[in-house]
């Protein structure tokens, strides 16, 4: 990747490369991949009420402790499995949150029986395209939107758990679905020229 030690970027990603490396190469980018949406949607259900640099630091953690985020296998998860994952330090141990991401994948299937794939269902909130914000400072940014509200509501009443309008806008930014870069910031035309 080229150097983009001077780039300008949007400000919250701090000094941790690790976040940087986030912001610069994942963060906004259009997924269209069911898996790696199914990702994203666990690990923002892991992060409510934590800080994302949290749930960053334990992303792969997270991927080993629960098999690379494979929805059909974490379906299945018995209570001995759970269990475990609560004992695990190396993730967040929170009892709701490990069966809420059981539950979640549970319902993602059942999404599956109704739409081709779960990248069909959650993009038909932003009606298959990307929203381009132009904000020029972090407080602009809003916590959610009529899209994240209208998502969270039918994932609510699909049966998926933690998925509250401000967790479901947060997975939005992540996923791609809106573009929340500042207009400031090296990334936010690169990330609309990826649309074009």
């Amino acid at each position: 990747m080229t150097n983009t030690r001077n780039k300008t970027r949007c400000g919250w990603e701090s000094r941790d490369p690790l976040m940087i490396r986030y912001h610069d190469e994942e963060w906004g980018v259009a997924l269209h991949n069911d898996r790696k949406l199914f990702e994203f949607l666990v690990l923002d259900t892991f992060q409510a009420g934590l800080s994302w640099a949290i749930i960053l630091n334990k992303r792969e953690n997270f991927r080993r402790a629960f098999d690379q985020f494979d929805p059909y296998r974490i379906a299945r998860y018995s209570e001995d499995k759970i269990e475990s994952l609560i004992t695990d330090k190396s993730i967040i141990r929170n009892r709701a949150k490990i069966q809420a991401a059981v539950n979640n994948a549970q319902m993602y299937l059942n999404i599956l029986e109704t739409f081709d794939s779960f990248d069909q269902y959650i993009w038909q909130f932003v009606k298959g395209q990307p929203i381009v914000n132009r904000w020029s400072s972090l407080t602009e940014i809003p916590v959610s939107t009529r899209e994240s509200d209208a998502m969270s509501k039918d994932l609510k009443k699909r049966g998926f758990k933690f998925v509250g309008t401000t967790i479901c806008y947060a997975f939005m930014q992540a996923a791609g679905l809106v573009n929340d870069h500042l207009v400031s910031c090296f990334r936010y035309n690169e990330i609309n020229d990826l649309h074009k």
